[in-house]
């Protein structure tokens, strides 16, 4: 797949709970570390998801009225070409905030990541970075669990604070076909599958959450 197309799998035009301030956000498709617990796995296969012209994306992304851009999954970086130049693009014409997760750890990028790669973690403001790891689900801000780390990669937001924050909550929605769907990432384990049972929701059908 080239840098002009990306395949996704959502978007979000005003996401409050995947980092700070109000962001547009990006789900891509695919990932190849297969997080056990993972809580978005229809989004895991390299199959599926739509493919999307980076330039049309960009343009969308930078007509709304938001403070950034969240950039999730499945994995931002196995699309590593397509995703920085989206942010690019995007940046031509709005300086935005760029937040991505990654399943990979940063030391990893930055020592063995493709020049793709390394590309995209130099246009990024934050970085949240790790495999999700059920035995140690936290309730912390933007993560899944305590392993996860949050990198001020720029000074653009210097006032985080230490990262031990509880988490964001959730948002919840009502789609115009009457659908609930909600975004963020889970303060329990379980807790998409004990709502999708609750509500009588197809398994995976309407949730968001943050990659790793």
């Amino acid at each position: 797949m080239t840098g002009r197309t990306l395949v996704i799998a959502a978007t979000h035009p005003a996401c409050t709970v995947l980092g700070p301030g109000n962001r547009f956000a990006v789900w891509v498709q695919g990932c190849p570390l297969n997080c056990p617990g993972c809580v978005s796995p229809q989004w895991i296969p390299a199959r599926g998801g739509r493919p999307v012209a980076v330039a049309e994306l960009a343009r969308r992304i930078a007509d709304e009225a938001v403070d950034g851009l969240t950039l999730s999954g499945g994995e931002p970086f196995a699309q590593a070409a397509a995703v920085r130049r989206l942010v690019e693009l995007v940046r031509v014409r709005r300086d935005l905030s760029v937040l991505s997760y990654t399943g990979f750890t940063l030391r990893h990028l930055r020592e063995h990541g493709t020049a793709d790669q390394r590309g995209l973690l130099a246009e990024l403001d934050i970085l949240i970075d790790g495999p999700y790891q059920a035995h140690r689900h936290a309730d912390l801000r933007w993560r899944g669990s305590a392993n996860q780390r949050i990198h001020c990669l720029t000074a653009r937001h210097g006032d985080l604070g230490d990262g031990t924050e509880p988490g964001a909550g959730l948002q919840f929605e009502v789609t115009a076909a009457g659908a609930l769907q909600w975004l963020g990432v889970p303060p329990v384990p379980g807790f998409r599958e004990c709502l999708e049972q609750a509500l009588g929701m197809p398994a995976g059908a309407r949730g968001r959450a943050g990659a790793g």
